[in-house]
């Protein structure tokens, strides 16, 4: 055995890690460190992220989990791009948590989450036929979330909500964990998707992007 490659340190490349407000999920307007993650398998169509699908840079886990605790606080979010699409994010989740922070993992839903550490907080995005990529949806992932996860459906026309909503009573997602439902911003609006959950009485959380409310469009906030 090469005791030399054993030894070899984890790495994960980065497009950035920065402090902001939590703009969306349970967890909102919590102030949160966010690790963002370098690519991603899938190409939604109302993608707000692009900008990580590529380039970044190599971090060793020991720096990732220095520069998170500079900011002094509990909550974690680590995002892409697709963190899961890293093998090395399993490690530093697991790391994360074991450090005591409140940590939560935003994924597409395209890949599965058993290796997940349950101490993690898995906000999974089912993608809706609207966003390009239904047919990537790993449906074996719905028996896998509990009580401490959440689902998100981004929607962008009637067609997404309809198909959100069908989905939501085939499985019975808001017996097992919260359910949220987003806006594609400039395509939806909040005020129509509002009304559709409203006249449909769905148990569901109905959210818009925090951060976007606050900075617009800005990358890192």
């Amino acid at each position: 055995m090469n005791t030399a490659a054993a030894a070899k340190p984890e790495r994960l490349k980065l497009t950035e890690i920065f402090f902001s407000l939590q703009g969306e999920s349970t967890r909102v307007g919590l102030p949160t460190v966010f690790i963002r993650l370098t690519g991603c398998p899938l190409r939604c169509v109302w993608c707000d992220t692009s900008y990580a699908f590529s380039g970044g840079e190599w971090w060793e886990l020991d720096a990732i989990m220095r520069e998170t605790s500079r900011y002094g606080t509990r909550y974690v979010c680590v995002t892409g791009g697709e963190p899961l699409a890293q093998k090395s994010c399993f490690a530093l989740l697991t790391a994360l948590c074991d450090a005591g922070y409140s940590v939560s993992l935003e994924t597409s839903g395209a890949l599965d989450i058993s290796s997940v550490d349950a101490r993690v907080s898995t906000i999974m995005d089912l993608k809706a036929p609207g966003s390009g990529e239904q047919e990537k949806n790993h449906w074996d992932n719905l028996a896998r979330v509990d009580a401490q996860d959440e689902i998100k459906f981004v929607l962008a026309d009637a067609n997404d909500y309809a198909w959100a909503r069908q989905i939501l009573a085939e499985h019975k997602l808001a017996e097992r964990c919260n359910v949220l439902f987003s806006p594609v911003q400039g395509q939806l609006t909040p005020a129509q998707l509002a009304e559709w959950v409203l006249r449909d009485r769905l148990p569901v959380r109905m959210q818009v992007q925090l951060h976007k409310v606050i900075w617009g469009n800005v990358p890192g906030r």
